[in-house]
């Protein structure tokens, strides 16, 4: 086994190699420029990890693990769009840098250059990856039309919003590490087994995403504390607040959740408050132990050295007490 930093060297000097400048200036300028944005890199260095957990090298699982990423970014450089979005890991979006049509056009080329990346691998192992690539694909834009459609209703429930972030975050992480399984060629059960471990994982990601918008560390955080508080956003901190609250909280919520004030201050003050007082800060951090313990159950399954489940277990809960 490898270490974290391993892997994230590995692949960032893979990056380097791709991100190169390329003509027309203005389409691949701003694909570079995403991609060189930084970020956690979760979900390439969780492919490489699993490769060689399964005793592949994982360098062979690189194009597929950039693949990934290409599309993580592609996705971020949509999103920002259609959510009107001015800033992307503290610096300008790429619509904003350039426009929304060289967002748009550079967007579908991301995603045209995530497939060729995975046309590295042959015959069947090319045709298991794509399959998974394009299912995978298709279900993050039904999470995020979910995301959309969420934004106008006032009945949203906890289950909902769980299937939302399955779709839109948690099944690009399953995927990444399905996809070193198959480029390790272990067993179809070992192949399904971490793509459960990623899933559980990967919405134990997503709901400390949603606990550290309202109560990270604006220094470490990376991005602006209250920022879903701002945007009405339903989270699972919103929904459990409306869950736990008193009807007076509960209407305050829905107030608090209906205005755009010039002042944010007051606003993420008192809506911090109720999560706190209704205990919805607690469920969360609770939702977030089950699910990252739901992903360790599998770990019992997996046909896979003892020290490997080891590393794999400490991620997950380096992912799980993480502060950015």
């Amino acid at each position: 086994m490898h270490t974290i930093n391993q892997y994230r060297e590995s692949f960032l000097e893979e990056l380097n190699k791709i991100t190169t400048e390329k003509e027309p200036k203005n389409l691949y300028h701003p694909i570079n420029y995403i991609l060189n944005l930084g970020g956690k890199r979760l979900r390439p260095i969780l492919a490489l990890m699993t490769a060689d957990i399964f005793g592949a090298d994982f360098k062979n699982a690189i194009p597929a693990a950039m693949a990934v990423e290409v599309f993580h970014n592609f996705s971020l450089v949509h999103d920002d769009i259609m959510d009107d979005a001015p800033l992307r890991r503290g610096k300008a979006t790429v619509h904003e840098k350039w426009d929304i049509n060289t967002g748009i056009l550079s967007g579908d080329a991301m995603l045209i250059e995530a497939y060729r990346l995975l046309e590295q691998y042959d015959g069947n192992q090319y045709k298991k990856l794509n399959a998974l690539f394009s299912t995978t694909a298709l279900q993050v834009c039904e999470g995020q039309q979910y995301d959309v459609d969420f934004e106008t209703r006032d009945d949203v429930t906890i289950p909902e919003y769980l299937k939302m972030i399955e779709y839109k975050t948690a099944i690009l992480v399953a995927a990444a590490m399905k996809m070193g399984a198959i480029i390790a060629e272990t067993t179809v059960e070992n192949e399904d087994l971490i793509y459960e471990f990623g899933k559980n994982l990967g919405i134990a990601f997503q709901l400390q995403d949603d606990y550290l918008d309202a109560f990270g560390d604006p220094k470490t955080f990376g991005k602006q504390v209250g920022g879903d508080i701002i945007e009405n956003k339903k989270t699972y901190l919103y929904l459990k607040a409306l869950e736990l609250s008193s009807k007076a909280e509960q209407n305050s919520l829905d107030q608090l959740f209906s205005i755009q004030p010039t002042n944010n201050n007051d606003k993420i003050a008192t809506v911090k408050a109720i999560f706190e007082e209704s205990k919805a800060d607690v469920a969360t951090k609770q939702a977030i132990e089950d699910y990252t313990q739901k992903a360790f159950n599998v770990l019992d399954k997996l046909e896979i050295p003892a020290t490997n489940k080891e590393a794999l277990e400490q991620f997950g809960l380096w992912l799980m007490t993480r502060k950015v």
